[in-house]
């Protein structure tokens, strides 16, 4: 079975929450401060074996990434399925809220938006098995850990994904910067599945005409777009807003 490393110290924390398996905590040498100090409880309840190791084992293992003298070697992340994440809305007897994107390959736009996805209550994600970033030790460091929290589907054909959401009774929206409304202007309620595209592009032209609505974010700078994680965030909050006002 292949193995990845988690590295950082919410991040590995956040694994040692989840059901994730786990192989080995590495600790650096002479880093017993703080937060290491409940890593180590946690794994030790767990009886997950800690190994201290100098500061170059964890260099190599991060691969850059700023460890703060914590790795974990964990099971590969388990992806869902799209019925899964339709199964969960129903279990928690919530609309669909589904976040989908369309060639995302940014390591740390797809973490940012893992991360605000799931403090925004989207019950899953959605990417593309080509022309996509995956979950990989950057994602799960730039998304704090939030991947333990959320699912995220993997698919053969975005197109083919938006038909079958729209039988299943979910209005698509595209993030579009020439959309036909303002994002605010349109009600964001019901069973709902957000598109955003990829970082230079946007989205593919098959998937934007799948959209029933195409919603575009005011520009009022000199820079004529946001990049992928900023869009998904502010649209992620409008449904949030909106579900929050329906409810007072």
């Amino acid at each position: 079975m292949n193995e990845e490393y988690i590295v950082g110290r919410n991040p590995v924390l956040e694994v040692l929450r989840s059901n994730r398996e786990i192989e080995k905590i590495f600790i650096q040498k002479g880093e017993l401060k703080g937060s290491i100090n409940k890593i180590i409880g946690i794994a030790k309840d767990r009886g997950i074996v800690i190994q201290e190791v100098d500061r170059r084992k964890l260099d190599q293992i991060s691969k850059g990434s700023n460890h703060q003298g914590v790795a974990a070697l964990v099971s590969p992340y388990k992806y869902f399925s799209v019925d899964d994440i339709l199964e969960k809305a129903e279990r928690l007897g919530e609309d669909p809220f589904i976040l989908i994107l369309d060639g995302i390959e940014d390591p740390h736009n797809l973490g940012s938006i893992i991360r605000t996805a799931e403090c925004g209550g989207v019950h899953g994600i959605i990417i593309p098995k080509r022309r996509s970033a995956h979950v990989s030790q950057r994602v799960y460091k730039s998304s704090a850990g939030a991947v333990e929290h959320m699912m995220v589907a993997k698919v053969n054909n975005i197109s083919d994904t938006l038909d079958r959401l729209k039988d299943k009774g979910l209005w698509i929206y595209g993030a579009d910067m020439d959309g036909d409304e303002y994002y605010f202007n349109r009600e964001l309620k019901g069973p709902i599945a957000l598109v955003i595209g990829s970082e230079g592009k946007g989205m593919s032209r098959l998937v934007k005409e799948k959209c029933d609505f195409l919603l575009k974010i005011p520009m009022c700078g000199r820079i004529s777009s946001l990049n992928a994680a900023n869009a998904a965030s502010i649209l992620i909050y409008e449904v949030v807003r909106q579900g929050h006002e329906g409810k007072r």
